[in-house]
């Protein structure tokens, strides 16, 4: 029988929630993720020791309001463990006002700092650069499930991510099982070559954060 992210009860997991990533997978893919039904789920089927999400947040400095705001201090209050970073403003070659922030750093120090006392990780994310903490993680003997996607366009999970993986669970498959009830239905974003997405190798320093203007 297949349980949900091939958790098992006696398993010591931890979730590892690349923010910004799975955002652009889940509104590629044409829905919204239900985090309160992800975490109940997972705690049902496993020993959860911790689920973390990792963000950069746009201030806006004129409003001291953040359009992430709502959604990090939900999680705050119901059972996730919050990894913010204020995102840099810059002005690009065009004269245009834009963030840039990342967590990455802070994802795969606390793996690395937790994975002595886990058996099994779940990152979602399908960023490349994790290849390498992922194999160090294996290494302690510990198993480290993928979750992103190759059905978007463009697709978001790496290659190199998928092949280093224990195991690879595409997130359009999990539509119906956290997929947010009740919400708009979105239809599936094009590969509009917007300055926004990621690149099929994920090589930017920074995940970009659109400006809400």
């Amino acid at each position: 029988m297949t349980t949900f992210l091939g958790l098992r009860e006696q398993e010591k997991t931890a979730f590892f929630i690349d923010g910004a990533n799975l955002y652009k997978a889940a509104r590629n893919l044409g829905f919204d993720i239900d985090y309160k039904n992800l975490l109940a789920k997972a705690q049902g089927a496993c020993h959860l020791v911790r689920a973390s999400y990792y963000t950069a947040i746009q201030e806006d400095r004129d409003q001291d309001y953040s359009p992430l705001r709502p959604l990090v201090d939900w999680l705050d209050y119901n059972g996730y463990t919050m990894v913010t970073k204020i995102t840099r403003e810059f002005t690009d070659p065009q004269g245009r006002k834009r963030y840039k922030g990342s967590t990455d750093i802070e994802l795969v120090v606390d793996m690395m700092q937790l994975a002595d006392r886990l058996d099994h990780i779940v990152i979602f994310s399908g960023n490349g650069d994790f290849r390498r903490a992922i194999e160090a993680i294996q290494a302690r003997a510990v198993r480290v499930t993928a979750v992103s996607t190759v059905k978007s366009a463009p697709p978001m999970a790496s290659d190199e991510l998928r092949r280093q993986a224990d195991n690879f669970i595409d997130l359009a498959d999990l539509e119906k099982i956290i997929g947010r009830s009740g919400a708009p239905a979105r239809k599936p974003r094009p590969n509009d070559g917007g300055d926004d997405e990621y690149d099929d190798e994920f090589e930017d320093d920074y995940d970009d954060v659109e400006d809400e203007d």
